[in-house]
């Protein structure tokens, strides 16, 4: 019987009583909730004991459940302990452990002594009476026990059948006088592994005992291997389980891509429909150059919203397929922004107008997918707002962040698509992206990017509390 400072150490064969349907662990019972490692060819499982309907399991670290059984290698153990040493060889692992019962003193020295000398890993218990024998079998999981049949008290045929209630897995060879056949016979059909003859050969005694070690090491390779292959099994079925939830999440990602591509590629196809069937009534009438401009215009500016559109898109595929890669290098925002916006306004005639420009700001970014973003979150503002009103976009430092805002008044904007690949972007620059709306139609975007390095721990306070305002711009659409 383990005590309670040696059941977190030692270790034994799992066994399982069908009576109280309990578990026990070298005669230890064991309960519901506590740690355990179980071996597995030389490799240590470290899980904790549950109990259901479907009977005990192994609760694994990697939240897999594995129905335990008889025969299994086990030991009780902290939940800190480490997961798995390195791998070992089953003699290693499981050496050796034999009880020899006989009344007889001289071979109760003489066969702990062949054993020794020709299995020199075996452990070797051994017993003068059945009753004393029977109290080293409820303590310990020999793994072959030798027994002379004729015994005062409890012979060996009787201690044979104890043996196969205590321990049914454990190999059992009988010793029986020569020409005692009828005990011989009598043995192997109580389920003695062998019989031995008295005067006993040892190199045959050697022979039968490591015959019956061999394949005692078989069965618990078996029910290692049926434990291995439930484990495999139950990982298996978690694996397929995560990645159908994955698959479901990525159709469900699809789909509101889908929806969000058709509602964005419906608008400029819309309009250029309506265009051309205005362009077509009135292909007669005396203002048809100055149609066809605006009518030339409203195409290039579908075409355009397109374009951005199926960037959008290829971004978002990248995405999902973790090709979405950022160049980054250090530039000043003053500069960067302003090239931005001149060339916004070239291409779509609104007028820029800087209302100041301070020192450089420099930061660390991808100028090109910044100048992507800049020019969808202008272009969204654009759309959004009503004629001759202006889009503010400010550059400002707060401690060791840089914020630029994009400030529109319209009908309510927003991102669409871009802004997951928008979010995206910024977060890999270590910043972050947000939009907020205000009860007076005012629609603000927030770029808050990191620039600089660490402050030191003198200058976090100040840091803290600096705020300045590097330029603001105004775009009139």
């Amino acid at each position: 019987m383990l005590d309670e400072n040696d059941r977190h150490e030692a270790a034994g064969t799992l066994m399982y009583n069908s009576e109280w349907n309990a578990f026990a662990l070298d005669g230890y019972e064991l309960q519901c909730g506590q740690s355990m490692e179980v071996s597995v060819f030389g490799y240590w499982i470290p899980g904790q004991l549950a109990l259901d309907t479907a009977g005990w399991s192994l609760f694994t670290l990697d939240h897999v459940s594995i129905r335990l059984q008889s025969g299994l290698y086990a030991r009780l153990c902290e939940s800190s302990r480490s997961a798995l040493p390195p791998l070992l060889h089953p003699s290693q692992m499981h050496p050796p452990h034999l009880l020899i019962v006989d009344d007889d003193p001289a071979l109760l020295q003489a066969l702990p002594h062949t054993v020794s000398l020709r299995l020199p890993e075996a452990k070797v218990d051994t017993s003068s009476t059945a009753q004393r024998a029977l109290e080293l079998i409820r303590a310990h999981d020999y793994d072959t026990i030798v027994s002379d049949i004729k015994m005062p008290g409890m012979d060996g045929l009787e201690l044979l059948a104890k043996i196969h209630e205590l321990r049914p897995e454990t190999l059992t060879l009988l010793i029986t006088g020569h020409g005692d056949h009828d005990l011989a016979i009598g043995a192997l059909r109580g389920g003695a592994y062998d019989y031995i003859l008295k005067p006993i050969d040892r190199d045959y005694f050697v022979a039968a005992l490591d015959r019956a070690l061999h394949t005692r090491r078989l069965r618990r390779q078996v029910v290692e291997q049926w434990f291995a292959l439930e484990l495999h099994t139950r990982s298996l079925e978690q694996l397929v389980q995560q990645r159908t939830h994955e698959l479901v999440q990525a159709n469900a990602t699809k789909d509101q891509i889908i929806r969000v591509v058709s509602q964005e590629l419906s608008i400029p196809l819309a309009h250029l429909k309506e265009m051309t069937q205005v362009l077509s009534q009135k292909l007669e009438g005396a203002e048809v150059a100055e149609l066809v401009r605006q009518t030339l215009a409203g195409i290039e500016d579908a075409l355009r919203r397109t374009e951005v559109l199926v960037q959008e898109l290829l971004d978002t595929a990248r995405l999902e397929t973790a090709m979405f890669i950022l160049h980054r290098q250090r530039c000043d925002l003053v500069a960067l922004c302003q090239s931005i916006l001149e060339e916004y306004t070239a291409g779509t005639g609104a007028a820029l107008a800087c209302e100041r420009l301070d020192a450089p700001l420099e930061a660390e970014v991808d100028a090109d997918r910044l100048r992507q973003l800049l020019s969808t979150l202008l272009s969204n503002a654009r759309e959004h707002s009503t004629r001759g009103s202006s889009i503010t976009v400010t550059l400002q430092q707060a401690g060791n962040t840089a914020i630029i805002t994009v400030s529109d008044v319209g009908s309510g904007s927003e991102l669409g698509l871009g802004y997951h690949v928008s979010r995206h972007m910024v977060e890999q620059l270590g910043g972050r992206l947000e939009v907020q709306s205000f009860p007076d139609n005012r629609n603000t975007c927030f770029i808050m990017l990191p620039h600089g390095v660490e402050p030191t721990t003198e200058h976090t306070d100040a840091a803290k509390r600096s705020w300045s305002t590097k330029a603001v711009w105004r775009v009139t659409v």
